[in-house]
C-alpha cells in the first residue's frame, strides 16, 4: 500500500467526513455547516463545522452559531479544521471559545487485494445492542441518541468481533461515501488490547470498502492517543490535517 497524497484538500475531506456522520439536523452558514444532533455521543455530529467563507464577518458568524445552537436549547460547538480556519479560530477565541486539544485525520489508499484479518470479524448493516453496548465512551452507557447518529448514512458496515461466549470484545463502525471508507468508533474491550483486535476490525471494514469501490480511507484520532496512532502509523495511515473543537464559556 503506497504513501500516496490525498486527492482532496481540508474542506473537501471534512465535508465528506460530515456526510457519512450526520447530525439530526443540518443548515449552511455560507459555506459552513450547522450540524445538532448526538451532544451526547459526538462532538461531530454537533457542531457547526468551519470551511470556507461563512458569508459575513467573522465575528457576526459566531454570533450566528452561537444563537442557532441557544434557539435549540443545545450547547454550541465549533469545528476548526486546518490551516484554512485560522481566521475564523482567532474570531471564536475573541469571544472566549476555549479550546480542545487537536484531533488528527489520518488517511491511507485502499487497493485490491487489502490483507485478509488475523482475526474472525462479523459485518452488520446496523448495530445491535451488543454492538452499542461495546462502544460504550469510558465505560459510560451509550447515550439513547447514538444508535440515530450511527445510522445515518447510506452505504455503512458495523464490524465486530466475538468470543466463544459471544462476548463482543471489539468494534468499529465504517461508512462509505463516494470511494472514500470512514472508520470510526473504534472500541476493544481493555482485556482484549494488544491481541490485534483493531486492526482486524480496520482490515475486515477496508475489504468491505474495495468490494464497493472504495479507494481512499480517513479516521480520526485523537492526538494524545499515542498508542492508536502508532498502530494506525504500522497500517500505513499519514496525517492530512488536524482539527479542533470551540466551545463558549458556561454561564
Amino acid at each position: 500500500m503506497g504513501q500516496r497524497r490525498s486527492p482532496l484538500d481540508v474542506a473537501e475531506l471534512e465535508l465528506v467526513a460530515a456526510r457519512g456522520w450526520r447530525g439530526s439536523e443540518t443548515e449552511p452558514l455560507g459555506q459552513w455547516l450547522l450540524r445538532a444532533g448526538g451532544a451526547g455521543f459526538t462532538s461531530r455530529a454537533h457542531s457547526a463545522l468551519v470551511t470556507g467563507d461563512p458569508g459575513l464577518p467573522l465575528a457576526d458568524a459566531v454570533d450566528v452559531v452561537a444563537s442557532w445552537y441557544a434557539d435549540r436549547r443545545l450547547t454550541p460547538c465549533a469545528q476548526l479544521p486546518g490551516r484554512q480556519s485560522r481566521a475564523a479560530d482567532a474570531a471564536f477565541a475573541a469571544a472566549g471559545w476555549a479550546r480542545d486539544p487537536d484531533t488528527l485525520v489520518l488517511t491511507v489508499p485502499l487497493d485490491d487485494g487489502e490483507p485478509t484479518p488475523a482475526i474472525p470479524v462479523e459485518l452488520s448493516p446496523a448495530p445491535d445492542d451488543a454492538w452499542l453496548a461495546a462502544a460504550r465512551r469510558g465505560g459510560d452507557p451509550v447515550p439513547a441518541d447514538a444508535r440515530g447518529v450511527l445510522t445515518n448514512a447510506e452505504q455503512l458496515a458495523f464490524a465486530g468481533v466475538r468470543d466463544d461466549a459471544g462476548t463482543v470484545l471489539g468494534v468499529a463502525r465504517g461508512v462509505l461515501v463516494d470511494d472514500w471508507l470512514g472508520i470510526s468508533a473504534v472500541s476493544v474491550d481493555h482485556a482484549a488490547r494488544r491481541g490485534g483486535l483493531a486492526t482486524s476490525l480496520t482490515r475486515a471494514l477496508q475489504a468491505w470498502a474495495v468490494d464497493r469501490g472504495g479507494r481512499w480511507c480517513y479516521l480520526q484520532v485523537v492526538a494524545s492517543n499515542d498508542p492508536a496512532r502508532a498502530l494506525y502509523r504500522r497500517l500505513g495511515f499519514i496525517e492530512h490535517h488536524r482539527y479542533h473543537y470551540r466551545r463558549p464559556p458556561v454561564g
